[in-house]
């Protein structure tokens, strides 16, 4: 008969916790009636799509499965009321209880925002970890960033959510004596030892993000002295962004069927049909009910989006849950309209792109309405069309001058051709008369050239 060390042993490594094979997950998702939740109006015209539930269920999966977890159990659990003590029903929490025990898992995900008190009682009812949608994105978040700045808001948005969990009843939160003997006061508890700890750290970090932020705003203010107009790419993860990013581009930016599988922003080049260059910026993908925490961290890559000229939003076409991810990304947008980070005329500034039409049939099997461009970052198909989109609009927001110019100066007309868009000319012995589109700022630029 085994010992009970050995016993322990096999369990850990049922459960993959001692590197005996991928960690053992259930993904559980609370779900209220629809006509119990809060549908509201996003002003978008109209009332936010309802979710399915069991898409919401696969991009849970999908997300646990980002970070190599192994899910063996997956289930939506209609909720009737939320309790305070477990937010799940006693029935409910008894059932999981045998199913993880049965199925040895290790991680139990919960798709919803847990309190400190249900996270505890959930992990003591069920013998293993438990963590909740915020943390799952988080995790993903810090595995994923490479850059400074990355790394330096993940680490801030770790602490900022940890912060708000220094409320459990550990054995390690005792209260630290102050002083010597019993002559001491009685100190600080260890909970506000961890919570000062963590605030300290909270001040650093926020200083060198802010000196990364000025970094790149620098960045930003160098290359509007080019300048070149810049693109961004928005949407929900894995509409297919940076696959859609390479293809124009011709770049490597990782690009994975996978949640989140890029985090940091990347900027390439890009000719359009008219000859003109533009700066082509791969955000962060958006998520539903995206943690709080995040969304401040990574104010600093969004800003990205509040300094482009254009903004293509990529939608996955082809998901079950498209008009809800749509509202997603909407609120976000609108979001940073309300704080000051996007100003408001960004609507006009949109060029909604359709994704993902190779598995619908294709771009002429699908109905588009006007100013929407359907396309296939995967087989090329639409690109095209959504380059001279991107044109039109640029040249939209152009302004038409006329100068004459010196035969000999032909650094000046060069310059024009460079940064503009030539419509007529006539040259004569006394001076090239041009017709030049120019944006504003290069209309100002050179006329102080003169």
């Amino acid at each position: 008969m085994p010992s009970p060390e050995e016993i322990s042993q096999l369990t850990s490594d049922q459960r993959g916790l001692n590197g005996a094979g991928p960690t053992r997950a259930a993904v559980i998702l609370p779900w209220e009636r629809p006509r119990d939740r809060d549908i509201s109006d996003r002003g978008n015209g109209g009332p936010e799509p309802v979710r399915a539930a069991e898409a919401r269920l696969e991009e849970a999966v999908g997300l646990a499965a980002a970070i190599g977890l192994s899910v063996v159990h997956q289930a939506v659990l209609p909720l009737r009321e939320r309790r305070p003590a477990t937010l799940l029903g006693f029935g409910q929490v008894e059932n999981l209880r045998e199913i993880i025990d049965g199925q040895h898992v290790a991680v139990a995900i919960i798709d919803a925002a847990l309190s400190p008190v249900q996270q505890r009682n959930l992990e003591r009812a069920w013998n293993c970890k438990v963590i909740d949608r915020t943390a799952l994105i988080l995790d993903i978040f810090g595995e994923r960033a490479v850059t400074k700045e990355g790394t330096l808001q993940v680490e801030l948005a770790h602490l900022a959510y940890q912060r708000s969990r220094l409320v459990r009843s550990w054995t390690h939160l005792e209260r630290q004596r102050g002083g010597f003997g019993f002559l001491g006061g009685p100190g600080e508890t260890q909970i506000e030892a961890d919570r000062r700890l963590i605030d300290e750290r909270l001040v650093r970090l926020k200083k060198d993000l802010h000196q990364v932020r000025r970094t790149r705003g620098l960045h930003r203010s160098a290359r509007k002295r080019v300048p070149f107009p810049v693109v961004a790419l928005v949407g929900y993860t894995n509409a297919g962004k940076s696959t859609l990013f390479n293809t124009l581009t011709g770049s490597a930016v990782a690009a994975r069927d996978q949640l989140f599988a890029t985090l940091d922003p990347t900027m390439r080049g890009l000719r359009l049909p008219s000859g003109r260059r533009v700066i082509l910026s791969d955000t962060v993908g958006f998520i539903s009910e995206l943690p709080h925490e995040l969304v401040e961290a990574f104010r600093a890559t969004l800003e990205e989006v509040s300094e482009a000229d254009i903004i293509l939003h990529v939608r996955d076409a082809a998901h079950p849950d498209t008009a809800s991810q749509q509202v997603d990304v909407l609120g976000v947008l609108a979001e940073m309209e309300r704080d000051g980070t996007l100003d408001p005329t960004w609507p006009s500034r949109v060029i909604e792109v359709l994704n993902k039409a190779d598995l619908l049939g294709g771009v002429d099997a699908m109905s588009v309405r006007p100013g929407v461009v359907a396309v296939s970052a995967i087989t090329g198909e639409g690109l095209v069309a959504l380059t001279e989109a991107i044109d039109r609009k640029i040249a939209g927001s152009l302004e038409t001058a006329d100068y004459d110019i010196e035969p000999s100066d032909g650094a000046r007309l060069a310059w024009l051709y460079r940064h503009g868009e030539v419509v007529d000319r006539l040259d004569n012995a006394e001076a090239v008369h041009v017709t030049v589109r120019l944006s504003q700022a290069d209309r100002a630029r050179f006329e102080s050239r003169a």
